[in-house]
């Protein structure tokens, strides 16, 4: 066989990639959860991704459990000797490189605020608009 691929019987994925793939997945599940049911005002559908994540994400924060997406990530770059980090992906990610504690009590006020109140709003907002979409076609169809 010629060619650069000669001898090489597979494609190989190196768990640095996995590890670097998770980390981006995880993100966009973050950001998913923060900014899903804003999205759903445009675009209704989308909480058919949003509630099951930010409920996943709601579920083992609020067990106090380690996150799975933080420990094979954690894990993918043990096992090629990688760095690992302290304190999960918000930690290490947002709040270490702007010199923030994660574990602060401020931290985790500020943190709860943007993940409940864009939320809130955006599903009062819904509501609301449901309503009167209820409302209107109660009103045509008398």
């Amino acid at each position: 066989m010629r060619g650069p691929f000669r001898g090489r019987s597979r494609c190989q994925t190196s768990p640095v990639l996995l590890a670097d793939t998770v980390a981006v997945v995880h993100g966009a599940a973050v950001v998913l959860m923060l900014t899903g049911a804003v999205i759903a005002l445009w675009r209704p559908r989308i909480l058919w991704v949003h509630l099951p994540v930010s409920l996943a994400i709601l579920a083992v924060n609020r067990a106090g459990a380690p996150c799975p997406l933080t420990e094979l990530e954690l894990w993918l770059r043990s096992e090629v000797g990688g760095a690992v980090y302290d304190g999960g992906y918000l930690g290490h990610y947002v709040f270490s490189p702007m010199g923030l504690d994660v574990a602060s009590p401020s931290v985790q006020a500020g943190v709860y605020t943007v993940a409940v109140v864009p939320n809130a709003l955006a599903f009062g907002l819904l509501a609301l608009r449901a309503q009167r979409r209820r409302a209107e076609r109660a009103r045509v169809a008398t």
